[in-house]
């Protein structure tokens, strides 16, 4: 079966997936989604011009010295059109998500269309230990996501072959890998493209308050790695002990044909090039170690601060990141014959910038809603009377913070997309919340723990369908409630530790990555 074919259509769901399932139906694509919200915006502003809405800013004086302060803006004034009509073509691409995802996407893409990704998650699961299959491939689906799609496509089918041949039910390894691709969404051992689009959608949200702060997407490194050694325990208990033994013994319909592709072994070239892509790896760690380490080196900044001081090398993540996947897929690709010249190289990047054809049109949307949304004054406003609210309220750092978790979980269960979603809630959540002392990179790592944890059980999810095919490749009469109910387990069981990582985190205030504190301090005004 193709996987990419559309799945049948799934029976109507009753309680409360149904429900869920109803109304998520009835939500426009995201790119229209934002259309709708900016329509929706332009009226708030003309009501809080209107009604003359403002707020002192926190970190700004004016000419006297007085605090200054931001009125609402109407998007329909004269100023605001022009903008909107003249720099349309900068509002666009100086979106900061989109340079990142797009300079990682061109190496991710060559290391992908090479089918190293394929095959190193491929050589990662095959040769796991049956007892520690589980763990093995959960871990493998988390490190995964640094391949994008590949992840969805190439392990989750593979992991329900992997587990039949070892004995065990089909559906728990569709489960467990499913668990750990999408539920652990935002737990690796190295930052990737997620790191990229995400911190490039805080950026946007702290410039409202701070200009001058710059995006690490190494910023959540600490955290996302601590992740991965709390979601396995999770994925590995609830797969063996709950969801296996609820499957019982797996009995194979008559007409059931698995699917001959899916476990082959690692030949000798794919074998010699994951040798070569492991040796180019190196070679790119090394240089930018050399690139360093050691006065006068090009990604240190000895004029700064101390703690300024790898500023440039953060910033050079990115890049890095590119070479990184470029490099190891080059190398891979000319071990098997994939990557006979220069020439498939550009080709293999060039398709990676197709993949992203529905990516750029929903960051135009998205870039234009963020825009405006940074024009009409409306995200500060509402970001500094929350604020205040949040101290009146008095709530512990932990506790406050575990209800962003809580809330971005059940946003994610209405807007399935995962940079739609930061774009709507980062322009108030960010500055509300760096307001009160707990900082961009904090706000971003709660919102991440929400968004994972939930991403298993929405059928909004993007690949909810593809994954009720892979079921049904099994079991013939698995429906989308049958998936859901699936995998609720997994949902609460990461959602309860990722509440507790994140209460802990804040309690003992560890770093969230080389230079990302917890809490955050205002620059005093010029």
């Amino acid at each position: 079966m193709d996987p990419t074919a559309a799945p049948a259509p799934a029976p109507s769901q009753t309680g409360i997936l149904g429900w869920i399932e109803r109304v998520g139906n009835r939500l426009p694509d995201p790119v229209f989604l934002f259309l709708y919200l900016i329509g929706g915006l332009v009226g708030i502003s003309l009501i809080a011009s209107w009604f003359d809405w403002s707020a002192l800013h926190p970190t700004s004086v004016g000419d006297d010295g007085a605090p200054l302060v931001i009125a609402a803006e109407s998007l329909l004034s004269a100023a605001n059109i022009q903008r909107l009509w003249v720099e349309m073509p900068t509002t666009f691409t100086h979106f900061h998500p989109l340079g990142y995802v797009l300079v990682v996407m061109l190496g991710a893409g060559v290391a992908e269309r090479t089918g190293l990704f394929g095959t190193a998650m491929r050589a990662a699961v095959r040769n796991a230990p049956t007892l520690l299959l589980t763990p093995v491939v959960a871990l493998v689906a988390m490190m995964g996501n640094l391949a994008a799609d590949a992840a969805y496509v190439v392990l989750i089918p593979l992991a329900a072959v992997i587990y039949h041949a070892a004995g065990r039910h089909p559906i728990a390894g569709i489960a467990a890998s499913f668990a750990g691709v999408s539920g652990g969404f935002s737990a690796n051992l190295l930052p990737g493209q997620l790191d990229a689009l995400l911190f490039g959608i805080t950026q946007e949200a702290v410039e409202t308050i701070v200009p001058t702060w710059e995006a690490n997407i190494a910023g959540n490194w600490y955290f996302i790695a601590a992740m991965v050694f709390v979601s396995i325990p999770v994925i590995w208990y609830v797969t063996d002990r709950i969801i296996e033994p609820r499957l019982g013994t797996y009995m194979p319909d008559a007409d059931h044909a698995e699917d001959p592709d899916a476990d082959q072994a690692i030949t000798a070239d794919e074998s010699k090039g994951l040798r070569w892509a492991g040796l180019a790896s190196l070679a790119v760690i090394a240089l930018w170690a050399f690139f360093t380490l050691g006065p006068g080196t090009p990604l240190i900044d000895e004029a700064a601060t101390p703690e300024a001081r790898l500023s440039p090398f953060y910033r050079s993540l990115v890049a890095g990141f590119f070479v990184l996947f470029l490099a190891a897929g080059w190398a891979y690709g000319r071990a098997v014959g994939m990557v006979k010249s220069h020439r498939d190289i550009v080709k293999m990047m060039a398709g990676s910038m197709e993949d992203l054809a529905y990516y750029l049109v929903l960051a135009f949307a998205a870039a234009h809603f963020v825009a405006m949304f940074n024009w009409s004054n409306l995200g500060l406003i509402v970001a500094v009377h929350g604020a205040n609210g949040l101290e009146q309220m008095a709530l512990p750092t932990p506790i406050l913070l575990m209800l962003i978790v809580l809330f971005t979980g059940v946003t994610n269960l209405f807007v399935g997309s995962a940079s739609a979603k930061w774009a709507l809630l980062a322009p108030v959540l960010v500055p509300m919340l760096m307001l009160v002392g707990i900082s961009p990179e904090m706000t971003t790592a709660a919102y991440r723990v929400g968004d994972g944890a939930t991403n298993i059980i929405t059928p909004l999810m993007v690949y909810f369908p593809l994954i009720l095919i892979f079921c049904q490749r099994w079991v013939k009469g698995f429906g989308l409630g049958s998936l859901a109910a699936l995998m609720v387990p997994y949902s609460f069981g990461l959602m309860v530790v990722g509440l507790v990582l994140v209460g802990m985190w804040v309690a003992f205030d560890i770093p969230l990555g080389p230079g990302a504190a917890v809490e955050y301090v205002l620059p005093s005004a010029p």
